[in-house]
């Protein structure tokens, strides 16, 4: 469990968010403070906290601000891995409030349970309208859970894309019969951003390990196709399955993320101004972004490094999706007055630029001046994102200097171990 964004509230000690809890909303002074006690009560799995967030479960006040803090307290629990708290969360399993009984069945995956009248509970919310029917589907699958199967097959022809794409992946584990995966591997080019996402997670729960390929080049951003990646690795390598060489190619390709490299599933029916590209790169779907880039590096490469220098002074600087293509982007346009700023990027420790120091330690490596081979040594000494190490190894080894590739090879990530070896003899 990744606990890096647990503490967000240092000041809040325990004691004063179960009395937060226990308070009555009109004693507060923001009602809000409910919900920011039960999301902090993450870092205290004590006996006094986990009761106090059963307590606030069990308190059915259907204000809002109560409600809301209610759905903050099943999640807790899901995430505390509170086995006592399964009776009072399968309680919320017929609960009016879709969010609570989405939670709840959220909590309930995580706690684990091989109570099959539970189980059953939520399949039958598969017929309940206005549920979270994803995610019912994924939890279902999760538990192995094949009387489901039938209700499960109603939603292969959903019109929503990602409870089509999670139907149909369910089924095919549920039943052993792999040979509709390639429905969901379609959704890799599907216009929708979240259709896209959503099948990314499918195939991984499916241990679809021929999708590895088709996942490298999805326009999505390169923190679903490598997380994918890397979780279809740790289980398809020690097994067999699959091994690094198989991926490597596919793995330096999204490390890189070039916009040739992916298939597109945008375009544009005419050249657009230069203006209006720049603007494409604040877009939230990735797959405009990458077509916004390979526009830029395409038709407007004489210009686009003064007009993305522009841009990041303006306003790239502080939106993290931009920042990552600017920084790519100059790197690629081999802008030379752009190293102060990729510097900048590389050492960037805030945690919404993590992406973007990966991407700076590339970009100084396209623009090919060796001051950067210290700041690149010391940064993958430094660092444990896997990312980072893994694009400086690259960068590097473009850079002529490998030799710290080394120093790696007994890495505790498998793929970087992997990596510096193959770079350590070449």
């Amino acid at each position: 469990m990744d606990k890096r964004f647990f503490n967000i509230f240092p000041g809040l000690t325990e004691e004063k968010a179960i009395a937060l809890l226990e308070a009555p909303l009109e004693e507060l002074e923001d009602k809000s403070e409910r919900y920011v006690a039960a999301s902090h009560l993450v870092n205290f799995p004590s006996d006094r906290s986990i009761n106090a967030l059963i307590k606030t479960i069990q308190d059915t006040n259907p204000v809002l601000e109560h409600k809301i803090a209610r759905r903050k307290a099943i999640e807790t629990l899901g995430r505390l891995n509170v086995t006592s708290a399964l009776p009072t969360i399968r309680g919320c399993l017929g609960d009016a409030d879709c969010y609570t009984v989405e939670n709840a069945v959220w909590a309930i995956s995580e706690i684990g349970t091989e109570d099959q009248e539970i189980l059953a509970e939520i399949a039958q919310l598969l017929s309940k309208p206005g549920q979270s029917y994803r995610l019912i589907i994924q939890v279902l699958a999760k538990f192995d859970y094949k009387p489901a199967i039938t209700k499960i097959q109603e939603f292969t022809e959903s019109d929503d894309e990602p409870i089509a794409s999670a139907a149909i992946a369910t089924i095919c584990r549920l039943t052993g019969d792999y040979s509709q995966m390639t429905k969901v591997v379609e959704f890799l080019q599907h216009s929708s951003v979240n259709a896209r996402r959503g099948c990314i997670q499918d195939l991984i729960d499916a241990k679809y390990y021929q999708s590895i390929p088709n996942i490298a080049k999805c326009p999505v951003s390169m923190v679903f196709r490598l997380r994918a990646i890397r979780l279809l690795a740790e289980t398809g390598i020690p097994t067999g399955e699959i091994n690094f060489a198989e991926i490597e190619p596919f793995l330096d390709s999204v490390i890189r993320d070039r916009p040739n490299d992916l298939e597109l599933v945008h375009e544009y029916d005419q050249t657009p101004a230069l203006e209006f590209v720049i603007k494409e790169l604040y877009s939230t779907d990735f797959g405009r972004c990458y077509l916004a880039g390979k526009t830029l590096l395409e038709v407007y490469p004489e210009i686009a490094g003064a007009a993305l220098m522009a841009t990041f002074a303006e306003s790239a600087h502080n939106d993290y999706g931009a920042h990552y293509h600017v920084v790519k982007l100059l790197g690629w346009l081999k802008y030379v007055d752009a190293y102060d700023l990729l510097v900048e990027a590389l050492h960037n420790t805030a945690p919404q630029f993590q992406k973007s120091r990966g991407a700076a330690a590339l970009a100084l490596a396209n623009l090919g001046d060796e001051r950067a081979i210290p700041l690149l040594r010391e940064s993958i000494s430094k660092t444990r994102i896997f990312d980072l190490k893994y694009a400086c190894l690259l960068a590097l080894k473009q850079l002529g200097n490998s030799q710290v590739a080394e120093l790696f090879v007994d890495d505790s990530d498998l793929l970087i171990q992997a990596k510096a070896k193959n770079l350590s003899i070449s």
